[in-house]
């Protein structure tokens, strides 16, 4: 028999694979865990989670002097008293205002700075960056006498414009940074065959860059609006007539030195959670890109 006629009737060699006893696989430590042991800290997690949101919900729909653990026979008069009694219908009309107009501004100004920053080179940006990060750093409560005495020059205290020009002020270091960082992963090519087309630098942004920002953009936008709908301090400071304070101040207001009435501290708690619950569950899958694609540098 010759070489050639023994190699063909030897059978083939039997190749490891990762299901055989030569490479057994490989368990990891959360492969052999029990699921109780996965399932028991989460469901602690979850009971100390959405055990405070319970204890608001309870306290704004039973009845004022009950004790139940139930919020029955239930009822809203305490929605009713915070919205007419204590004008909350205003302040929730003027957080949206507010938080609207911070929304708009930041993402304009911070898109326009972030274009900046992603596209140009120029001799202080490593230091203008650089100043970015360390306005991070100041707390909001140094920027209260400067701003204050800015705005009583420029006559605008006791007015919302104050509120927004300082929340959005508080808002762009980050929001340029994020949205900086979002331009760099757009491909600059792109934009250099739209300049072949014939588009020109403005042209070429709006219809090929700003489309691919979406998710960048609501994610700045969706932080700005949470963080100025929240915020007391600048609308405690600026803002001195009733008709122009905002929900967090209004919540304020529901506590005095004597007393506080739960039922309506409740209400009113619910009253200022809502807007923003409703609109993280439309915006949370852009979210969530955004600010993944935002944090890093392309």
């Amino acid at each position: 028999m010759s070489v050639k006629e023994a190699t063909k009737a030897a059978p083939a060699p039997v190749r490891a694979t990762p299901e055989s006893p030569r490479h057994p696989k490989r368990k990891r430590a959360w492969d052999e865990a029990p699921r109780w042991q996965v399932y028991l800290p989460l469901g602690i997690y979850l009971v100390f989670t959405l055990i405070p949101f319970y204890w608001i919900l309870l306290f704004s729909l039973r009845p004022a002097g009950s004790t139940s653990l139930v919020p029955w026979p239930m009822t809203f008069e305490h929605f009713e008293k915070v919205w007419t009694d204590r004008s909350f219908g205003t302040y929730f009309t003027n957080s949206v205002l507010v938080g609207v107009a911070t929304l708009l501004m930041t993402t304009l100004v911070a898109l326009a700075g972030g274009y900046a920053l992603a596209r140009f080179d120029f001799k202080i940006k490593r230091a203008f960056m650089l100043a970015l990060l360390c306005s991070q750093f100041v707390p909001g409560a140094l920027l209260l006498v400067p701003l204050f005495e800015i705005f009583a020059e420029l006559q605008m205290i006791n007015s919302l414009g104050s509120v927004i020009l300082a929340e959005t002020v508080f808002q762009l270091p980050l929001s340029m940074i994020l949205i900086s960082n979002f331009i760099k992963n757009v491909p600059y090519s792109l934009e250099e065959a739209a300049w072949v087309d014939g588009c020109n630098r403005m042209t070429a942004f709006r219809i090929v860059v700003l489309p691919l920002l979406r998710p960048g953009l609501i994610a700045v936008g969706s932080f700005a609006f949470v963080h100025s709908w929240n915020h007391f301090l600048f609308a405690l400071m600026f803002l001195n007539n009733q008709d122009k304070q905002t929900i967090p101040v209004g919540l304020n207001s529901l506590m005095s030195a004597d007393s506080v009435d739960l039922g309506a501290l409740a209400a009113g708690g619910i009253i200022a959670a809502v807007p923003v619950v409703i609109v993280f569950a439309f915006i949370q899958k852009w979210l969530i890109t955004g600010f993944s694609a935002g944090a890093v540098k392309g």
